[in-house]
């Protein structure tokens, strides 16, 4: 079951307990970067492009929940 993510307006709500708040997410990404490497070496990213992105579970941190997260309006998010 893919869950997707929240916007401006929605939250995720676990449909077991009932959090709000804490989420252990996993997802696959496809990002093209850009690193500057210093003279020392030591790598930094400077540019980050996320190609393709897919969540692949959502687990409620409370109930370690998997498959029960649902999107939910946010309080005073205009409908």
């Amino acid at each position: 079951m893919t869950v997707p993510l929240p916007t401006d307006t929605t939250r995720w709500r676990c449909t077991l307990c009932g959090n709000l708040t804490r989420f252990d997410v996993t997802r696959s990404s496809k990002v093209v970067e850009y690193i500057h490497l210093d003279l020392a070496g030591e790598p930094k990213v400077e540019e980050r492009e996320v190609v393709n992105e897919t969540i692949e579970s959502v687990r409620c941190r409370w109930c370690n929940a998997v498959d029960q997260i649902e999107l939910v309006d946010r309080p005073g998010a205009d409908s």
